[in-house]
């Protein structure tokens, strides 16, 4: 098909009027015709039959037939044709030019979006290989140290088993020199080195900021199938990958070094929050320490006099009977009793003696029974002389936790007394820290007491019914422990209390330092906290609760048989498990409705709000303090020694320096 059409160019406005002005004014007459012979003007009558052809780029579109003169036109044809195929020359590479212009701002904003090398790289690819006659390509990346070739992406067999090294080869030796290469005849080049599946390539390193990232490369089996401007289209494509794939690794590598950062910064934020909960901890350890060894030495100072008592007190009521019975022999051998003895035996009331002189004996030895008892729980309770692990019956530590705290149990003016219900059930000796698993048991307790109380309180304060059941019968507060062994590896402790409950969010946070739902200077939230690390990081048991609204709290203690088995074991264990996966742990409840215990790590946020808190609880009993100036604020505090303690350590890890 011609590149001009003739009959376009005759149909233009201007033309036929042109032509027609020139044929008169030479005087002559004229046919132009296709090829074919189709006639397209017809201008007097022919004396002649000339033929003059038009022709474009040597190619005959038309014919002049006329006189000689009629060279002219045909001529003039030629010119304004020649003109025509230019425009259409010129318009199809400025279409060409739009088209790639628009390709590569195209191409360039996805690859500026995309922060992965590897779709960077294959999308480049299939791109130039739509562009680009070629039957395999591929996209090559550096390792950092210079010594090996990564491919990133491909298409068709570039080679057949080798790969390119740096510094061999026709791509390696391109890279080498940081210069981009048209190769037309691959087999004769002399740097050939296993480049046999393709006979003409191209090959562009890929330069970003005065370095050299790698090369792209192309290459088709036909040789002598590209020219420069493949090269030059292929070396933009190049520009804008290696802008792309500089981008993507700068990317890559902060990410890495954020990853490593922030993995870094929780090793450093676990190893800073166990310590100060373990400064914090060694407070309240030296408290309970202290304590224990006063609890101890009472017990001792009071269990020598008591036992003077109770060894004495068997010969008193021998003593007794056996003057109770010489008297009564002088009775039946004097059954006259003389005036004066009467009259004294009158005054001392001698028959209501001999009545109550065995049952005072009898009391005397009941308290004096339970005195040793006592005694006896404050030692096992203490326990300050058994810092190793040892092998206890955990009833007796909990039997003399509940002695300590009968006190708490009896009724008061203002609710009745709270009823412990035992459910014991036969378990064997077990090897623990006896002193710490009492520690447990005693904050746990303590604070189903505290529960207990709040919520009959506040029952009778605000005349609810919630201490009475549907039948109008009240509830009576009471404490249920039960025991038994599990699997034949565990002792399980279960203590539960009918008392007001706790929602979920709060059971989540009871583990949680310094949390605590009590008023100022009945609580440090601390207790939970303590309880967690002995029962699960000292002994490798399981601590869970579960607790709804007004239907009562239940604490699952689990605690391994043999507690030196589990603790080698975890030690063996410690240091493949994530220091912080406890606390990323979403605990879920168990299908009885426990929730697992978790010992969160604090971040500032924590802090800030546990700060919140004591200043508000403070504030409650010291309505002035949001106006007290810091002396006063002091005096406060002085007055509340447990929450200066805590302020105190509050405002120390404030003034740590924070990883994150």
């Amino acid at each position: 098909m011609p590149a001009v059409s003739l009959r376009k160019m005759l149909n233009k406005k201007e033309l036929p009027s042109l032509f027609n002005n020139l044929v008169h004014q030479f005087g002559i007459a004229v046919d132009v015709e296709l090829i074919d012979g189709t006639k397209l003007i017809s201008i007097g009558e022919r004396t002649k039959e000339n033929r003059y052809p038009v022709e474009v780029s040597g190619e005959i579109i038309g014919w002049v037939v006329g006189g000689e003169q009629a060279i002219i036109l045909a001529t003039l044809l030629s010119f304004l044709a020649k003109q025509e195929a230019e425009k259409k020359v010129l318009a199809k590479e400025l279409l060409e030019r739009y088209q790639e212009i628009d390709l590569f701002e195209d191409i360039s904003t996805q690859l500026t979006t995309s922060l992965d090398t590897r779709q960077i790289a294959q999308l480049v690819l299939q791109e130039l290989s739509q562009l680009i006659e070629s039957s395999a390509g591929m996209i090559l990346l550096l390792s950092p140290d210079v010594t090996a070739f990564e491919i990133i992406a491909e298409f068709g067999v570039f080679f057949d088993d080798s790969q390119p090294e740096p510094g061999k080869g026709i791509i390696g030796n391109i890279v080498q020199s940081n210069r981009a290469e048209l190769v037309n005849d691959v087999q004769a080049d002399p740097r050939l080195n296993g480049q046999k599946n393709v006979s003409a390539m191209i090959c562009v390193p890929l330069r970003a900021k005065e370095r050299v990232l790698g090369a792209i490369a192309i290459g088709t089996s036909k040789s002598d199938s590209y020219k420069a401007e493949h090269l030059k289209l292929v070396s933009i494509f190049a520009s804008q990958t290696a802008i792309a794939i500089d981008k993507a690794l700068l990317y890559e590598q902060s990410t890495q070094a954020a990853v490593q950062a922030k993995a870094q910064t929780q090793k450093l934020q676990q190893a800073l929050h166990e310590l100060q909960l373990a400064q914090t901890q060694l407070i309240q350890s030296e408290k309970m320490s202290s304590l224990g060894q006063l609890i101890a030495g009472v017990a001792h100072e009071i269990n020598n006099p008591v036992n003077f008592i109770c060894g004495n007190l068997r010969y008193v009521a021998e003593y007794s009977q056996d003057l109770l019975h010489l008297l009564e022999k002088y009775q039946n051998f004097l059954p006259v009793i003389p005036p004066e003895l009467e009259s004294e035996l009158d005054n001392i009331d001698l028959e209501f003696i001999i009545q109550d002189l065995p049952k005072l004996l009898d009391s005397m030895k009941v308290g004096t029974d339970r005195i040793v008892e006592i005694v006896q729980s404050l030692k096992n309770f203490s326990r300050h002389d058994e810092a190793e692990m040892k092998a206890v019956n955990i009833h007796d530590g909990i039997d003399g936790t509940l002695m300590i705290l009968h006190h708490r149990l009896k009724a008061d003016a203002r609710r009745p007394a709270i009823e412990i219900v035992k459910d014991y059930a036969k378990l064997p000796l077990i090897e623990c820290y006896p002193g710490q698993l009492n520690q447990v048991f005693m904050n746990i307790l303590a604070n189903a007491i505290d529960a207990l109380e709040e919520s009959f309180h506040s029952s009778l304060a605000s005349n609810e019914s919630q201490i009475t059941n549907d039948k109008g019968q009240m509830i009576l507060p009471s404490i249920t422990i039960r025991t038994k062994v599990l699997d034949g590896q565990w002792v399980v402790i279960r203590i539960a209390d009918n008392g007001p409950g706790m929602k979920e969010e709060v059971i989540r946070r009871i583990y949680d330092p310094f949390f605590t739902t009590k008023d100022i200077g009945k609580g440090t939230g601390l207790g939970m906290a303590i309880s967690y690390q002995i029962v699960v990081e000292k002994h490798g048991g399981i601590l869970k609760c579960r607790s709804q609204p007004d239907e009562g709290t239940e604490f699952w203690i689990q605690i391994p048989l043999n507690c030196v088995v589990v603790d080698a074991n975890e030690e063996q264990n410690y240091t493949s498990a994530s220091p912080t996966s406890t606390t990323e742990l979403f605990h879920i409840p168990d299908a009885d409705g426990f929730i697992p215990s978790a010992a969160p790590m604090l971040k500032p946020t924590d802090l800030l709000i546990r700060h919140t808190h004591l200043i508000e609880r403070l504030s409650q009993h010291s309505p002035g303090v949001d106006a007290a100036s810091a002396d006063e604020i002091y005096q406060i505090f002085q007055r509340q020694p447990i929450s200066l303690k805590l302020y105190a350590t509050l405002l120390s890890w404030f003034s740590c320096s924070n990883p994150i």
